[in-house]
């Protein structure tokens, strides 16, 4: 019984490290090609890849001087939220796949960011959508499979409601 519990979970550990990998192929290219605190237009008056740095949490929460404890709260919580989550993959159905991904993501992401935060204590972050002078908050792959992954568990709970 323990084999197969471990065979079932395998899935789960490949995809959230292709997750993983292609956040952090990213994020390595990126550095490699702009400097810190300059970007590069793609789509202009939409989309500029920029290389800035976020020492906060998602949207820059907590970013900034005045939090010396940010750091281990957001690697903690980080920590929490991917146990939590990889139990709960073990524990959703095995024909419940639009849950089972919802999962790989954000676990994924979380984790892609969790290495950011654990060896440069920030996130590098690279995508800057925008319209005219309103940008959204830069964001990076990782981030962007935690979105995915948050909008898929929603409509999976509303879906078995």
């Amino acid at each position: 019984m323990a084999n197969s519990r471990i065979v079932g979970t395998a899935p789960f550990f490949i995809l959230t490290g292709i997750v993983v990998a292609l956040d952090q192929l990213t994020k390595y290219l990126l550095v490699n090609a702009i400097p810190l605190n300059t970007g590069i237009p793609i789509i202009p008056g939409l989309f500029n890849l920029v290389h800035v740095h976020n020492t906060g949490g998602a949207f820059s929460i907590l970013a900034g001087p005045g939090y010396p404890w940010r750091q281990h709260v957001l690697i903690g919580l980080t920590m929490v939220v991917v146990a939590a989550i990889a139990y709960a993959y073990g524990k959703a159905g095995k024909k419940d796949n639009w849950t089972r991904i919802a999962y790989v993501c954000i676990t994924g992401g979380a984790i892609g960011n969790l290495i950011d935060r654990i060896r440069l204590g920030e996130v590098i972050d690279f995508l800057d959508v925008y319209v005219g002078n309103r940008h959204w908050p830069s964001f990076n792959v990782a981030d962007a499979a935690i979105s995915t992954g948050a909008v898929m568990l929603l409509v999976s709970f509303i879906k078995k409601r």
